[in-house]
């Protein structure tokens, strides 16, 4: 009799405790009960089948148009060294030695593939380099960031992951890898080092097309809806040195629009700034080596030129310089072909815009037109009155504390970021401005959190029924 007593009041105890537990986080038996056993949901088919439909010109190029663009995929395929050969001086710090091995997912021009070059690229040519732990064989190639100076103030830099010390082409090098350690969850980054942020390569398919959108496009599709958008708390913010109300450039109060946070301004800048930073290349924008460091110096700078004198019956293309040849591959690569259109997938893009995703992934916005200038024409009518189907209004937003990032980038702040264009996502790998995620449906998800102009969008995806959301997800995956 007592032992049923004792009995029935540690059931009780118990009872209480779970439920307080739950009210302790605000849930009811039923809401903790529900979240162990979470609702099933849209699937993520992974990256689509078929032909990739990207990596060739546009249509229309002239014949000398398509020389330059060949020229400047040969380029972005090439792999630099640090001296030998018709390299342009690899280093001293770099986390590449190639444009193509970061952005090869499914062609030349996309983003990070699903084997990781990163991981020999560390030890070529005898180099000592350690893998950091954030660097996988099935994992995106990322850069890293620091939050904070070891001094504490500011940094936002990127910290190349390697270095040409122990290489054969660099003898008397010695400088070390940054640290950083402590490692975590080498997927998510999660639990590691807390000062240390990751990026990982945005797609140039149909660049071209994104840099000759007038800065008047921008503003008017920012204007459009504007009442509904900020019922929905949509906003877009100013990433803005100068007046204005949308990203703009310090140098002349422009659109810029390249990059995780709209930081470049032009495809020749984004180019030169990545062969700098990524492989340590000097060249005509950007004329000095990060790292000075004595004995670590082997070519006189800049090392990428314009070449004045080309060889005898060299063709035109040989006189421009590496960053040229980049910025006109990249301004001449065509977007991605979305696959054949279903009757789910159309019923996927519907609700895409009705549940307000199309709000800030605008479908589709139009370039300039050609500007006569003499015998010919500027841009390459290639590239005017074209419709761009980016699925991105090109601005910035507030993407919460789920999603922000620490840096600073021009008047983009720690958790604000240009509007990812969509189109080819359908074959990308990796997504998030850091990779953490192989899965589209936990992409979406990932929008919401404290602070994101997104947070309404997610909940209307959130009670679509399962059907709507992989409508939704089978969608995207056909861009």
């Amino acid at each position: 009799m007592v032992c049923a007593k004792t009995c029935r009041l540690v059931v009780l105890a118990l009872a209480l405790v779970l439920s307080l537990d739950a009210a302790a986080f605000g849930q009811s038996k039923a809401e903790a009960k529900a979240k162990k056993t979470p609702k099933a949901g849209a699937v993520d088919p992974g990256v689509r089948d078929g032909s990739a439909g990207v990596g060739g010109p546009l249509k229309g190029l002239t014949a000398d148009e398509t020389a330059f663009f060949v020229d400047g995929m040969a380029r972005f395929a090439d792999v630099e060294a640090v001296t030998g050969g018709a390299n342009n001086g690899l280093g001293p710090r770099f986390n590449s030695n190639q444009c193509l091995s970061c952005h090869s997912q499914p062609e030349a021009g996309g983003s990070s593939p699903a084997e990781n070059p990163l991981i020999a690229v560390a030890g070529l040519n005898g180099a000592k380099n350690k893998v950091p732990w954030f660097i996988t064989e099935k994992g995106p190639v990322r850069e890293a960031r620091f939050k904070k100076s070891t001094d504490g103030t500011g940094d936002g830099e990127v910290h190349d992951l390697f270095v040409i010390t122990g290489r054969t082409d660099a003898v008397g090098c010695n400088i070390s890898q940054p640290d950083f350690l402590p490692a975590g969850n080498p997927v998510t980054g999660k639990g590691g080092n807390p000062n240390i942020i990751f990026r990982i390569p945005t797609p140039v398919f149909g660049a071209g097309l994104i840099e000759a959108i007038p800065d008047s496009a921008i503003l008017a599709n920012m204007k459009a809806n504007a009442t509904v958008k900020s019922a929905m708390g949509i906003h877009g913010h100013a990433n803005a040195f100068l007046s204005g109300n949308v990203n703009r450039s310090a140098n002349d109060g422009t659109i810029s629009r390249f990059g995780w946070k709209a930081q470049n301004k032009s495809l020749l800048l984004f180019a030169s700034e990545a062969y700098n930073v990524e492989m340590g290349v000097t060249n005509q924008l950007f004329t000095q080596e990060r790292d000075e460091t004595p004995g670590c110096l082997f070519n006189a700078t800049p090392e990428d030129t314009l070449n004045f004198t080309p060889a005898r019956g060299s063709a035109n293309t040989a006189v421009i310089s590496d960053i040229e040849g980049f910025a006109n591959f990249m301004r001449m690569l065509a977007p991605p072909v979305p696959a054949p259109a279903t009757p789910k997938t159309e019923k996927g893009r519907a609700t895409f815009a009705k549940i307000g995703c199309a709000h800030c992934h605008t479908p589709s916005l139009t370039t300039g037109p050609k500007i006569a200038s003499g015998s010919s024409t500027t841009p390459s009518a290639a590239l005017s009155k074209q419709t761009a189907n980016l699925y991105s209004d090109l601005i910035v937003h507030h993407m919460g504390t789920g999603l922000a990032d620490g840096i600073t980038q021009g008047g983009a702040g720690p958790d604000e970021f240009r509007t990812a264009p969509l189109w080819g996502v359908g074959q990308r790998v990796f997504f998030l401005h850091d990779g953490r995620t192989s899965n589209l449906v936990e992409a979406i998800r990932e929008h919401r959190s404290k602070g994101s102009e997104a947070n309404r969008v997610i909940e209307h995806f959130e009670r679509l029924s399962v059907e709507e959301q992989q409508e939704v997800v089978d969608f995207l995956r056909s861009l």
